[in-house]
């Protein structure tokens, strides 16, 4: 190979490489200001300024605000795994199960508040945000049906567990136990999984 061959390879490695950073810092710039103030507060102008480029270099490698936070999506969420429902359906009995993972939630709310609370005060008003709404809520389903399999409950009481147990996985719900109710994790676990049981108990007549 000869040596200018080799420059060039070389010219065109580096030269993706710095892009990649440029992109890399972009995300991260992007991710900071929806953590701070809100996906709906952001602008173009804004997360050029945190990342040290230009308006037009955002937009040359996010053309859209889809774009723009699909990669904020990757970006945060690569540096705050969320918790595996795979890993929970390893745990056989359900009751221990349910503790288990509604304490590996509320830690994880409570590791990502402040990002939580931004996004879902804001989705309402920023289309963009749209597929990551409904990629986090088909998450949350996910979660739930980890959380009913191997449970022995059927027809109606089923289906109230389900749904507590929807309840208990809501970030709202977490907040308003913890935050606003001023519950520890461990209490706010035990709360909800009294609740769980409530639900899949046969309904008393009035």
């Amino acid at each position: 190979m000869s040596s200018q061959m080799q420059k060039r390879r070389y010219r065109k490695r580096r030269r993706a490489e710095l892009e990649a950073q440029t992109r890399e810092r972009i995300a991260a710039a992007a991710v900071g200001l929806h953590g701070a103030i809100g996906p709906a507060r952001t602008t173009v102008s804004a997360v050029a300024k945190e990342a040290g480029v230009q308006r037009a270099t955002v937009y040359r490698h996010f053309p859209t605000e889809e774009a723009l936070f699909e990669a904020c999506s990757a970006h945060y969420w690569a540096r705050h795994p969320r918790p595996d429902p795979a890993r929970w359906r390893e745990i056989a009995d359900p009751h221990v199960r349910l503790r288990h993972a509604l304490a590996e939630t509320y830690r994880f709310y409570a590791d990502t508040e402040q990002m939580l609370e931004r996004t879902s005060r804001d989705a309402p008003l920023v289309p963009s945000m749209s597929a990551a709404v409904q990629r986090f809520q088909a998450y949350l389903r996910e979660l739930r049906e980890a959380l009913i399999r191997g449970r022995p409950e059927r027809g109606r009481r089923r289906e109230r567990v389900v749904a507590a147990i929807g309840h208990a996985l809501s970030f709202g719900t977490w907040q308003s136990l913890v935050r606003q109710q001023g519950l520890d994790t461990d209490e706010a676990v035990e709360l909800m999984v009294g609740l769980i049981q409530s639900a899949g108990e046969r309904a008393r007549a009035l």
